[in-house]
C-alpha cells in the first residue's frame, strides 16, 4: 500500500514539535489525526495543513485520561479502518527538586508522558498486527538519557519510553510492527524559548553542533523511521540533539 493512504496518528499535535511532526508527515502524504486537549490550536494546525494540501483532522482528546484516549485510539480504526502509524508526543512538565516534588506532581507527568503511550500502544497493536504494518514512535527526551536535577518525574517517564519501546519493538516485531524512540536534545520551543542567554550558551557548548535544534529536525527523524523503508529499524533511539549526549 503507497504511503499516501497511511493513517498517522500525533499527539501533543497542536504546537512545538507535535506541530511540525504532524506537518512534515501531511506534507509526506500521510493522513494525520491531530490530537491534543486544545481544540483551538489543533484547528489551525488542520487548517494549515489542508491550505498546503494535505488530509488532517483534528481530535480534542485529554490523553491523561486512560479510558477515554483508549476509547478515542478505537474509534479512530473504527473510522478509517486501519491505524499505520502512532506517534506519542504529547508530553507535559511539572518541575520540582525530588525532595519536594508532590505525589500529585510525579503522578501527573507519569501519566501523560508515559501511561498514555502505552495506553495508546495497546489499543492500536491489534489493527496494525492485522494489517502486518505499523510504526510506532515514542518522543523521549535526553532528559531521559542523562537525567536532569528538578526533573525526576520527566526524566524518569521518558526513560520509561526506552523500556518500553524495546519490549514493544520485541512483542511486535514479528507481525511487520516496529517501535522506535526519537530523543530530542534542546529544540527551540515555547519551554525554551525564555532560557536565559548564558544557559543557551551553556547547551550550545556542550553540542558538537554549536546551535540548538528546531522541531523541523524531530520531525525530520520521525518521517524516516515512520516510513515503509525504516521496516528494519526498531527497538532503538536515536539522540536528536545536535550531539550532546554522545559518548
Amino acid at each position: 500500500m503507497a504511503d499516501q493512504t497511511r493513517i498517522a496518528v500525533v499527539t501533543g499535535a497542536s504546537r512545538g514539535i507535535g506541530r511540525a511532526i504532524a506537518l512534515r508527515l501531511a506534507a509526506d502524504g500521510r493522513h494525520v489525526v491531530l490530537v491534543s486537549r486544545s481544540a483551538g490550536p489543533l484547528e489551525a494546525v488542520r487548517a494549515e495543513i489542508e491550505a498546503a494540501g494535505g488530509a488532517a483532522i483534528a481530535l480534542a482528546a485529554d490523553v491523561g485520561d486512560r479510558a477515554a484516549w483508549a476509547a478515542a485510539i478505537e474509534s479512530i480504526i473504527k473510522d478509517h479502518g486501519r491505524l499505520d502509524i502512532l506517534v506519542n508526543n504529547a508530553g507535559i512538565t511539572r518541575d520540582n527538586l525530588s525532595l519536594r516534588m508532590s505525589d500529585e506532581e510525579w503522578d501527573e507527568v507519569i501519566s501523560v508522558n508515559l501511561t498514555s503511550a502505552f495506553v495508546a500502544i495497546r489499543a492500536a497493536a491489534r489493527a496494525m498486527m492485522k494489517k502486518k504494518f505499523g510504526r510506532i514512535v515514542n518522543i523521549a527526551s535526553t532528559s531521559g538519557l542523562v537525567g536532569n536535577a528538578g526533573q525526576a518525574n520527566y526524566a524518569a517517564a521518558k526513560s520509561g519510553l526506552l523500556g518500553l519501546s524495546k519490549t514493544i519493538a520485541r512483542e511486535l516485531g514479528s507481525k511487520g510492527v516496529t517501535c522506535n524512540v526519537v530523543a530530542p536534545g534542546f529544540i527551540v520551543t515555547d519551554m525554551t524559548s525564555n532560557l536565559p542567554e548564558d544557559v543557551t550558551n551553556k547547551v550550545k557548548d556542550a553540542m558538537a553542533i554549536k546551535r540548538l535544534g528546531e522541531p523541523e529536525d524531530i520531525a525530520a527523524a520521525v518521517a524516516y523511521v515512520t516510513s515503509d523503508e525504516a521496516g528494519f529499524l526498531t527497538g532503538q533511539t536515536i539522540a536528536v540533539d545536535g550531539g550532546m549526549t554522545m559518548v
